[in-house]
């Protein structure tokens, strides 16, 4: 009898009933004196009663600054622990805080501010080459509902916390009521706003924790951004929901700076998308590092080649490190691998479903499950769900279907054994010659040749075949660097012969979005010309 892609994560542990604010108040109750959050380059720490002593001062702030339970609170910054005292305390008040991008500009800010009706925001104030104060400026006035900008690290972030009383912040509130807004990755047109509740959030960081073994003792590296999932989900309230200690290694990412903080920290977890993880092992003094207290971590974005896994859990200690799979609007992780996986199981594989969840794979045209072993899109159902899309019900409706099932858009195969592997997205896969070619395939392939540190492939127009295979390859040695002639015969008689790249582009960086994934639209239309 044939076994359909369906899976359902029963779990013996339940699900969390609680706001953030409560969550948080049982983690300082059971471990008032141990330590919440590390900021390493400035040097400040906070133990959880004094972290949330100053939650609780900035909640106090805002309710008296004139911001109410469902007000949007708008948090444009790099990473720094005013960015995590900003989304407790809004969980605490019952704000909506609305995480930006700190890659836009202008045009984008704008658009996030009025759609949201955002009346406060909370921002760095420069950050590189981003002078985030010039462009808020520039955009306020046209933004009716903004009524305040304040900056971190300037006499107006003081003035507004001068705004505290000692009274204790304890509204009304309902695990299920929205408390943020994360803007989605938009390739066409502008980015939705993914509306998520407590119950979605705390829960989601609570289990992706509990399948690494979090606890209090656990010191978590972030070095992902925070206005992503990635960061203030898997990041922070995996941490706070165990009593373990967030550790911010530097504002964005940098990978000497990430193993610094490791070294000095003894960090028990390290966070990283796979290029993340790239930078950090070709550092050329990557083994003067003392990475002995890692024992796990979390890989995610996309798919870690074999090379690199056996490169972490042999050289950065990370024997239990754990590959995640989601999507913002499922708050975001749905599936997981475990500790004890095999290599195979981390590489090729997204892991199984997460307590609680259900996930399926259906026929992209007909919606109908498909049997285990076929290729079909990836859909989700239950806790992790968003609410929908801010002020959007005619998309929400597009993406969450009748029944509650989240389309992910994800090209995936469910194995015997309950295990998925995503083999591309439905608007990545490669047409050529009515060949079906899944990028994720010849990339792995690929990472194996001694000349690519990296790789990405994507498909370009061609004139006979509808498309063609291009590979962007950054080479391992710059002075060495890979020819179209050698890819041609590392891939003879391993790949099928409409597999094998026909061109080849050799570069330093690949374009990335700041939460550290490949921009392969970008790297389609820059080469569509040929």
């Amino acid at each position: 009898m044939t076994t359909l892609s369906y899976s359902h994560g029963a779990g013996g542990t339940t699900l969390l009933g609680d706001t953030i604010g409560a969550n948080l108040d049982r983690a300082v109750a059971a471990w008032p004196d141990r330590e919440a959050l590390v900021d390493v380059p400035s040097g400040r720490r906070w133990t959880y009663a004094e972290f949330a002593a100053r939650v609780d001062e900035l909640a106090s702030a805002l309710l008296n600054s004139g911001v109410t339970t469902g007000d949007r609170v708008g948090i444009w910054a790099v990473n720094c622990p005013e960015w995590v005292f900003t989304q407790y305390a809004t969980a605490r008040i019952g704000a909506i805080m609305v995480n930006i991008n700190p890659a836009y500009r202008t045009h984008e800010v704008e658009y996030v501010l009025k759609q949201s009706g955002i009346r406060l925001l909370v921002a760095s104030v420069s950050h590189k080459t981003s002078d985030y104060r010039a462009m808020a400026e520039e955009v306020r006035g046209r933004c009716p509902e903004l009524r305040e900008v304040v900056y971190i690290g300037d006499p107006a972030w003081d003035a507004l916390i001068a705004r505290a009383t000692p009274d204790p912040v304890h509204p009304e509130l309902s695990c299920d009521d929205p408390v943020n807004i994360q803007y989605t990755s938009g390739t066409t047109g502008f980015p939705k706003g993914a509306t998520l509740s407590h119950h979605n959030i705390l829960n989601n960081g609570y289990f992706v924790g509990e399948l690494i073994d979090y606890s209090e003792q656990d010191r978590v590296c972030i070095p992902v951004p925070f206005y992503h999932c990635f960061g203030m989900v898997m990041g922070n309230l995996a941490a706070t929901s165990h009593g373990a200690c967030m550790v911010i290694p530097a504002p964005s990412f940098d990978p000497a700076a990430t193993l610094r903080a490791v070294q000095q920290e003894r960090c028990t977890s390290l966070y990283g998308v796979p290029t993340m993880f790239i930078a950090e092992l070709n550092l050329p003094d990557f083994a003067s590092y003392d990475l002995t207290s890692l024992r796990t971590g979390i890989m995610a974005g996309s798919p870690c080649p074999v090379e690199v896994m056996k490169r972490v859990v042999a050289e950065m200690h990370m024997e239990q490190v754990s590959i995640c799979y989601g999507m913002t609007e499922t708050s975001p992780v749905s599936l997981q691998t475990r500790m004890e996986d095999d290599l195979e199981h981390r590489t090729g594989t997204v892991g199984r479903v997460l307590p609680h969840i259900e996930v399926k794979i259906v026929d992209p045209a007909t919606g109908v499950t498909v049997p285990r072993g076929t290729s079909g899109e990836l859909c989700t159902r239950g806790y992790s769900v968003m609410l929908g899309y801010w002020d959007e019900p005619e998309k929400t409706a597009v993406a969450i279907d009748r029944g509650r099932w989240m389309h992910t858009g994800d090209l995936a195969v469910m194995r015997d054994d309950g295990y998925v592997e995503i083999v591309g997205r439905i608007k990545d896969m490669i047409i050529r010659g009515g060949e079906n070619i899944y990028p994720r395939e010849i990339e792995e392939f690929l990472h194996g040749h001694p000349k690519v540190a990296d790789v990405q492939v994507v498909g370009v127009p061609h004139e006979r075949y509808g498309e063609e295979v291009l590979a962007c390859v950054i080479p391992r040695d710059p002075a060495d660097p890979l020819t179209l002639a050698e890819l041609h015969a590392y891939c003879d008689g391993q790949l099928a012969h409409y597999k094998v790249p026909s061109r080849l582009e050799l570069l330093e960086t690949f374009p990335m979005t700041v939460s550290g994934k490949v921009r392969k639209i970008e790297l389609r239309e820059r080469y569509a010309a040929g």
